[in-house]
């Protein structure tokens, strides 16, 4: 098994990118991986960037990011204006903001969509990210939804029962707009966390999955 320090020794991240095209994306995707990160290693730069959110939404997502990221020392929360689910038909300018983060960052490890993710946003969210940071670390995070595009993950985050249960907590809390909405629960998210602490043999029974399409092994 190969592993990825978190707790701040020597091979932990120093700089992390977090891409979503949604206000709840990088929450419901990786947010157990960010607690986790920015509590061990508390001296950690975050860079989290929403892509689509409209007023309500932004808000929401502003608030959100400030919870989750309350132990980063240094953190910059980013929410863009593109337009919801309409991402493919304004792919330049898109790339042209995701070419301009290239520059001015450079991460040792990026939380971005799977790219096989079969919402379009997401999936083009994925393809830019990888177009415009080659030399980097991406981890390919999961949002479960309508489409059953589930798949068979590789690489896992282990969470401890409160880590995983404050992640779902503080995701329900932070956007209330989503309720009403038959998939937005309690029961889903820790359900996933669940099923993939179980595959990752997880010592509290949960975890975080993602996709880690290139490793580069020292």
């Amino acid at each position: 098994m190969i592993t990825l320090n978190l707790d701040g020794r020597s091979r932990a991240p120093r700089t992390v990118l977090c891409l979503g095209a949604h206000a709840d994306d990088i929450e419901i995707g990786c947010g157990g991986a960010l607690l986790k990160l920015t509590e061990q290693n508390p001296n950690v730069t975050i860079h989290w960037v929403v892509f689509s959110a409209t007023p309500p939404r932004a808000r929401e997502a502003k608030g959100s990011a400030e919870v989750f990221l309350r132990s980063a020392q240094a953190k910059r929360i980013v929410i863009k204006k593109f337009r919801d689910s309409y991402f493919p038909f304004m792919g330049g300018q898109i790339k042209k903001y995701v070419q301009q983060l290239s520059r001015e960052i450079a991460p040792d490890l990026i939380f971005t969509h799977h790219r096989k993710d079969l919402h379009q946003d997401h999936r083009l969210l994925a393809e830019l990210t990888w177009n415009a940071f080659r030399n980097h670390l991406i981890l390919e995070y999961e949002i479960p939804k309508y489409d059953g595009d589930m798949g068979a993950p590789n690489a896992y985050v282990h969470l401890s029962q409160d880590l995983a249960k404050r992640k779902v907590r503080y995701i329900c809390e932070q956007f209330k707009t989503q309720k009403a909405k038959q998939w937005f629960g309690e029961d889903t998210f820790l359900a996933l966390l669940r099923l993939r602490g179980l595959e990752s043999n997880s010592p509290a029974k949960y975890a975080e999955a993602f996709y880690c399409q290139k490793m580069l092994l020292l």
